[in-house]
Order: structure tokens, then sequence, then C-alpha cells
């Protein structure tokens, strides 16, 4: 399976997805190109590597030492790492083969939030927590921001529902001192087509399933067809995780969507008994997608490894945060004190 980094045309320098501007910056001259310019200045790249892979006899979904196309530097990697740096020259290199074939996505969502930007939300959401413990803001700490591709399984489209249930309502009104209460039973019928976007799921097993999916959702408009330079400069990891493994509980999903955006068109009936719903496909689509994230992690005094991940596309944030015991004692102990003198100057008045 070959490496690959994508060239400047005008310095050799390396090339790397500018999430600011949308297109492909040189770190060495400057110079910014459009997804097209840098794909035809890696068309001799590209055949290269395709050659290679066709003389390619190893299972690529191993653990594998890969050549770093700049360095000559060893690069390791575990299964599912399709983009990454190296180590020495820290020039982005993408693990092609490990994007080909099924395990080529259908589409990606690039990032739109650089890592400057990602590194001052982070930091602007996290000075707003209490007791978070000084060294959680040091420069070496925040460095280990990283931008990941994350694949994921994502399932929508159209879908006729027909909902049945008894309806009830309920009159209470009162005649003097008696209260009367009257119950009508009516047969409900609703139907209609719904129309469902991206429901997803991570597609990664060794990825924290609740962390990636808390970041969500994405904004669907910012899709684009997958080409492989929107990895060069970030991550990026390919799926583990087959569609039939989430297939019975994204559709799981859909049926509880389509059966209440029914049901909420009978809202004017206090209850529903003896609920029936029948759900045809019209026309649904799976896609293979990746999908920008930021990671870091913070190693806690207590053992404990603390994960957090922010949405490359919308800034969302998730992740639990540590407590400085120490801080909190202290402010405790202050709390307490400034409590008791108010309370001796209060007696002292009185």
């Amino acid at each position: 399976m070959p490496a690959i980094t994508y060239k400047c045309p005008n310095c050799g320098g390396e090339l790397i997805f500018d999430p600011g501007s949308g297109q492909y910056k040189c770190e060495y001259c400057l110079s910014k190109f459009t997804e097209e310019e840098a794909a035809n200045a890696n068309t001799e790249a590209e055949a290269k590597r395709d050659e290679e892979e066709e003389k390619e006899e190893q299972d690529t979904d191993r653990a594998v030492v890969y050549t770093c196309p700049s360095c000559g530097a060893e690069i390791i990697t575990d299964e599912t790492t399709a983009a990454t740096f190296c180590f020495y020259c820290h020039n982005p290199v993408v693990l092609t083969g490990r994007l080909s074939g099924e395990y080529l996505p259908d589409r990606v969502i690039p990032f739109t939030i650089d890592r400057k930007l990602a590194v001052d939300k982070f930091l602007s959401y996290v000075r707003k927590k209490k007791f978070i413990p000084g060294d959680f803001f040091d420069k070496e700490q925040i460095r280990k921001m990283t931008g990941v591709y994350f694949p994921y399984w994502i399932y929508g489209g159209s879908f006729d529902g027909a909902y049945n249930a008894r309806g009830r309502k309920i009159r209470i009104w009162r005649t003097g001192d008696i209260e009367y209460t009257e119950t009508s039973v009516y047969d409900v019928k609703r139907e209609g087509t719904v129309e469902i976007g991206g429901l997803s799921r991570n597609a990664l097993k060794k990825a924290d399933k609740d962390l990636m999916e808390c970041v969500q959702p994405y904004k669907p408009d910012g899709i684009k067809d997958f080409s492989m330079g929107y990895l060069s400069g970030f991550q990026a990891e390919k799926r583990d995780i087959e569609r039939k493994e989430v297939e019975e509980d994204l559709k799981s999903e859909r049926d509880a969507m389509v059966k209440n955006a029914l049901k909420n068109e009978a809202s004017e009936y206090s209850s529903m008994e003896g609920e029936r719903m029948q759900i045809r496909t019209v026309a649904d689509k799976w896609q293979y997608v990746l999908c920008p994230v930021w990671t870091l992690t913070y190693p806690g005094k207590n053992g404990t490894i603390y994960y957090y991940a922010m949405n490359g596309q919308t800034g969302k944030i998730n992740g639990e945060f540590p407590v400085d015991r120490k801080k909190a004692a202290l402010v405790s102990v202050i709390s307490g004190l400034i409590v008791m003198v108010l309370m001796m100057v209060g007696g002292y008045l009185l």
C-alpha cells in the first residue's frame, strides 16, 4: 500500500487542506490551490500509486510499516489509520490503499474550523467550567489537540407511513357541587410521507461511541464528494464496523421518527391506545462518510484519561472535565469563612 503526500506545484512543499479558505495551502511558499488544481498537480503521484496497488499482494487490513515519501522514515500505523503525519519530518501522509475499493468513502464533510479556532473555542468553553486543574491549560497539553476524520454510516430517505390508534378525548366540567367527566373514544388514522435526513452511527470500534455521537449533528449542506486531498494535514480512520451491524438500530430510529411525526398530527387527543404502524420505503440511501472531529485527551492525576471531542464543522464540544479537589476544597473553606463572618457581624449588630 503506497503512502503519498500532496506536493505544491510551485515549490514542491507539502499541501494541506485549509478549513478556513476551503483550499489547499503550501506551508512553505504560502501558495493556495483549488481542489482541482491540487488534484492535477498530483496526477503523476496518483498514477504511481495505482501501479503499486496493482502489484500489492499483502493484506491491507493488517498493521504495517510504510515509508514516508518525503524523508524516507518508517511510518507504523494500526489497521484503521488512513491519514497521519510522519513523526520525523512532520509532513502529512495519506495511506491511499486504506480507503480504496469497498472502503472508499462515498462522501466527506471537510473541516471548516481550523486548529487555531478549535483551540480558542475549546479554551473559551473550558474557562466557564469550575475547578479545572491549572495544567489543563498548559501549552503542551493543548498542542495535543488533533484533527481526525472519523467514519460514520449515514442513512436517510423518504418513507410512507400509516398510523392507526384509538384516541381518547376527556372533557371535565362542574355543575354546582357535582363534577362530570366525559370520555370520547375515536378511531384515529394518519397517513403521510416523512422525509428523514442523515441518521448516523459511528463506524469505528476503537472510537468512544458516546463521545463521537454526542458532537453531532453535522450540517448536511457541508457534505462533499470524497477526495483524498481533504485528508492532507489531518488524521483519518477507515471504518471497521459494517453496515449490517448498525442497520437494525438505525431502522428502529427511523420507525420511531416516522411514528412520532404522524402521531404529532393527532395531538388533539388526550391519550392513544392500540397503536399500529405501517412503514413503506419509497427511497432510501446509505452512505459511508468521513466527518471532522477535533480530539483531545487529558491524563488525570487519579489515573483516569479524559477524552474530548469537538465537531470540526459546528464547534459543538463534548467530554467530561476533571475537578481539582484542592481548588474545590479551598473555595468551600473560603465560602464557609465568609458565611461565619457574616453571621458574627450580624449577631454583633443585633
